[in-house]
């Protein structure tokens, strides 16, 4: 699910500028704007089908729904704030790590995103989520390491906020909010995106991670 703090955020050093240098970006931004639209606007029974129930995964064999659902979204505000947050920061990473790692990471910020929600929530019959808030969370954070010296934009703080004080913020909200918060927002799925997004990097490429260590706490 959305979250307040993606309406504005924009990584400075990683903003998207030729589409065709992030082939994996495009696709994916095209393909959740396309389906959400097409959900929302033509055939609103695809967002019933395509929802993911953690308590009806097994029971009912609704395996596909952990990935569909990150392609389909509650309303226009939801798909708009994921959208900008995808195109703020997707594009600039893919270019920086390769199109091949932009995709296992992605994928592994979704996959972890599905497990955290199906943790938290597979006893409940009634309980549903959709959108791709996880799987870009996952994509946010490991920019943040890629990046370490960039700003990002929180709605309604009129200056940026230096990347590593927003990720450390943003975890100690969620984890918060994880455990004492109900309501829309799927906290759960944003704690096991962005710490996924960090987990991928620290495994696939630790001297990055290193190197943002070094240059935040020097």
């Amino acid at each position: 699910m959305v979250t307040n703090t993606a309406a504005r955020a924009m990584n400075e050093n990683a903003r998207p500028m030729n589409p065709g240098t992030a082939p994996v970006s495009t696709l994916l931004l095209l393909a959740i704007v396309g389906l959400s639209a097409l959900g929302l606007f033509a055939a609103p029974g695809l967002v019933e089908r395509c929802l993911f129930r953690p308590y009806w995964f097994w029971r009912r064999g609704q395996y596909a729904s952990a990935v569909t659902s990150a392609f389909v979204h509650a309303d226009l505000g939801h798909l708009f704030f994921n959208g900008f947050t995808f195109w703020a920061f997707g594009f600039g990473l893919e270019r920086a790590i390769g199109s091949a790692r932009f995709a296992l990471l992605y994928a592994t910020g979704l996959g972890a995103s599905a497990i955290g929600t199906y943790y938290q929530h597979r006893q409940d019959p009634g309980y549903a989520t959709l959108g791709a808030s996880g799987a870009i969370l996952a994509v946010l954070f490991a920019s943040i390491v890629y990046f370490p010296t960039s700003s990002i934009y929180v709605m309604p703080l009129p200056v940026p906020v230096p990347a590593p004080l927003f990720a450390l913020g943003y975890l100690a909200f969620t984890w918060y909010a994880a455990r004492h918060l109900r309501g829309r927002v799927n906290h759960d799925a944003h704690l096991a995106g962005a710490l996924a997004g960090i987990g991928f990097v620290a495994l696939s490429d630790p001297a990055a991670l290193a190197r943002a260590w070094h240059l935040v706490l020097g």
